[in-house]
């Protein structure tokens, strides 16, 4: 068997296409390793697209037409303590900071042979997204996520390794998920 493809910013449009979560889609293929993430796809997704309450990106191989990963994108804020505020320059009187959320992120797992780096760019393109067509019409300085810890203890690596922060604001030591922080303009 051939090493498995890094996908990256540079390369990921040569083997991967973007597009928004519509009827019809085969999502009932989907399975990754947290069940509960393909049934949101397979059995809510498109409601909570229809309700304004997520939009949903399917990554599909562009050899195959197969779903490789998906994205589900809200809005969002995040409440940062002093410290975070200063940390980021940010000399506001409020608390809370507007932001775009990954409300759920998963690979296929029929796909994690053959290429490394699926989650990693949809983290890519969510945070590209929040920069170019969230900010004509209104402002997202961070992409949050609440990392699933209960479901993978991995996560929170993973999401660190992508430059995002633990809220210290929102971290309790008996979570089952950690809201985490990723600057878009730093």
């Amino acid at each position: 068997m051939n090493p498995p493809v890094v996908i990256t910013e540079d390369n990921g449009k040569a083997y991967f296409a973007l597009e928004r979560l519509a009827a019809g889609a085969p999502v009932k293929a989907f399975e990754c390793r947290i069940g509960e993430y393909a049934d949101y796809l397979r059995e809510d997704a498109l409601r909570a697209q229809a309700d304004h309450v997520a939009q949903t990106w399917l990554l599909r191989e562009r050899e195959s037409h197969r779903i490789t990963g998906y994205m589900s994108l809200i809005a969002d804020a995040v409440k940062l303590s002093t410290a975070e505020k200063e940390l980021h320059k940010l000399d506001y009187p409020f608390k809370t900071i507007p932001a775009m959320k990954i409300g759920k992120l998963a690979v296929c797992e029929a796909f994690r042979q053959k290429y490394r780096g699926l989650g990693t760019y949809l983290i890519y393109q969510a945070g590209r997204f929040a920069r170019n067509f969230i900010t004509p019409y209104c402002a997202a300085r961070f992409l949050t996520v609440d990392a699933d810890v209960e479901h993978d203890k991995g996560v929170l690596a993973f999401y660190q390794k992508n430059g995002f922060a633990p809220n210290a604001e929102l971290t309790g030591k008996h979570r089952k998920t950690i809201s985490m922080r990723l600057d878009l303009y730093i």
